[in-house]
């Protein structure tokens, strides 16, 4: 620890003796410094031993000795030091007076110790502080390096926590906590969550200091660091304390954000070299050759093999060719999917990468992610952490999107189709699906379509197709023609008679007319049309195309 006055007085050598002050001697000491000015204050720092002989003071005037103490006191002076035996025999009285009154310890210096012998007493203290700093903080990087090789982050944690004397946690690219050490401070460290992601959009390395100001919980003290070498940082470190982190303590959280960088943070290559094999591991079940996929997957994907999954297809759209779909969900999105749904900077494919992997890493699963030219794949385990927040973030967007329903700038809109669980005999078959998933997403104006919910609800939806439609036109327009000169009314005949399945009376009665005059009408559409009501192929897309035509109005 740093000298302090006790420290001193406690000096065999120099032989100083307390006069005012005794309760204040605890203070650290951060320099002795000597000045006879009259007035020293605006060459002072705080923290402070001054030593005087009062050689321009009228050190028995009380009302100048009041100002002079209360002064030094205001600048952070920690303490005073007279000699005596050089302008006075004793400190005087007018002096120790308004020491008392201000509580500034005062020292009195004996004639025989020089003012030198202080200073190089103080500067031998700080120097050894320093030193035992340093040698604490080396050692303090040691047990962490073990810690992190042996325990990974969570004993780094742990072996940090136990270095500042309080407590530490380890963030994902969320927000979300990953560790805590102690264990008791997980509860305390989610109340953070807003003020990570806050640091998140700061460019990395960023660091912030909450608390500590009697208005967090326990008072604590909570520096938060971005771990990470990139533009955005992939994690957080929180460290809380009960006061300001020293020398040693600043070393050792150092070296934690060194190592929990090197952990959390993979090299550029080992990336790069981890994806070709995931891209040679999908290649190969999209062939049909899962006994090879599962070789060249090992222990890095191997896992991920061995129960049903998802494989997941995801690109980028323009957002004019977007609408906003009726039947979009409104369920509410988790605070996850809220979370990076907010963060709008990166490019979508980017963000959702994001969102996959640092599920998977949270719930120590295997995750499977290929880039390939404007979209993103993804083999994931069906039911697991990776896919339900894939579909937390989707619904987080699609709400955001429904509610403004038209989108700001001319960024690119997400769009996730996503396949039904298969094993990897069925790779291939799961990728059509997705592709199917993805198409109708595209359609509807969806985020995210999974691939049973295509055989669910109607088919008319499918029909909202700008190609579907202009074919209905065309088909029908010959009938709409011909209903506009008043001669009757065939495009309403030939939906009632096709509505009833052909019956003839029921259809008829459904119009209010005979039905000779229904039969009569009905052979005026396929004069017009050139096509036989008999094929049950005409009478399919007549239809469809009565009904495009109908959810177009």
């Amino acid at each position: 620890m740093p000298p302090t006055l006790a420290s001193l007085v406690h000096h065999s050598a120099l032989k100083l003796t307390v006069r005012a002050g005794e309760d204040r001697l605890d203070v650290p000491v951060r320099w002795a410094h000597v000045s006879e000015l009259a007035d020293p204050v605006p060459y002072m720092e705080g923290g402070e031993l001054l030593l005087i002989t009062a050689l321009k003071l009228d050190a028995e005037d009380r009302e100048a000795m009041r100002r002079y103490v209360k002064r030094l006191a205001g600048a952070g002076v920690v303490g005073l030091g007279f000699a005596v035996g050089v302008n006075y025999d004793e400190i005087p009285g007018a002096l120790v007076e308004a020491a008392r009154d201000e509580g500034l310890p005062l020292l009195e210096v004996p004639r025989l110790t020089p003012f030198l012998a202080i200073s190089k007493a103080v500067s031998a203290a700080i120097a050894a502080d320093q030193y035992r700093s340093v040698t604490a903080g080396f050692a303090a990087q040691r047990e962490l390096t073990k810690q992190a090789l042996t325990g990974g982050p969570e004993g780094l944690l742990a072996a940090l926590a136990s270095q500042v004397d309080g407590w530490a946690a380890l963030y994902d690219a969320s927000g979300a906590v990953v560790a805590t050490a102690p264990e008791w401070a997980g509860r305390r460290a989610a109340r953070l969550t807003a003020d990570v992601e806050r640091l998140r959009e700061r460019p990395a390395p960023a660091s912030s200091v909450v608390g500590g100001h009697g208005t967090s919980d326990n008072d604590d003290r909570v520096e938060l660091h971005s771990l990470g070498t990139g533009r955005r940082p992939r994690s957080a470190l929180a460290v809380g304390t009960a006061a300001a982190l020293g020398t040693a303590e600043r070393y050792a959280v150092h070296s934690a954000i060194a190592l929990l960088t090197l952990t959390t943070e993979r090299s550029r290559s080992l990336q790069a070299a981890e994806q070709r094999i995931g891209a040679a591991v999908l290649r190969m079940l999209l062939a049909g050759e899962p006994e090879h996929a599962r070789t060249v997957a090992g222990d890095l994907y191997g896992g991920l093999l061995d129960a049903p999954f998802r494989l997941i297809v995801a690109e980028t759209v323009a957002v004019s060719s977007v609408r906003i779909a009726a039947d979009a969900p409104t369920r509410v999105p988790s605070a996850a999917g809220l979370a990076a749904a907010a963060d709008t900077n990166g490019d979508p494919l980017e963000a959702l990468t994001e969102v996959v992997e640092s599920a998977a890493a949270r719930s120590g699963e295997a995750v499977l992610v290929v880039p390939e030219r404007e979209r993103l794949m993804v083999l994931a385990a069906d039911g697991g952490a990776a896919v339900t927040a894939c579909g937390e973030y989707a619904v987080a967007l699609e709400a955001a999107r429904t509610r403004e329903q038209t989108s700001a700038g001319d960024e690119d809109e997400l769009v996730v189709g996503v396949s039904a669980p298969v094993g990897p005999i069925a790779a291939a078959a799961a990728y059509k699906q997705a592709e199917q998933a993805l198409s109708v997403a595209r359609r509807r104006g969806r985020v995210y379509v999974e691939h049973e919910q295509l055989a669910s609800g109607s088919v008319l939806p499918l029909l909202a197709d700008d190609a579907v439609r202009a074919f209905a036109d065309g088909l029908l327009r010959p009938l709409y023609e011909h209903d506009a000169t008043g001669r009757g009314d065939l495009v309403a005949s030939l939906r009632a008679w096709l509505s009833r399945h052909g019956q003839w009376d029921a259809a008829a009665a459904d119009l209010g007319v005979h039905r000779h005059t229904l039969r009569y009408r009905m052979r005026r559409v396929e004069e017009i049309l050139g096509r036989s009501l008999d094929d049950p192929d005409v009478r399919m897309e007549l239809w469809l195309a009565l009904k495009a035509t109908t959810s177009a109005e």
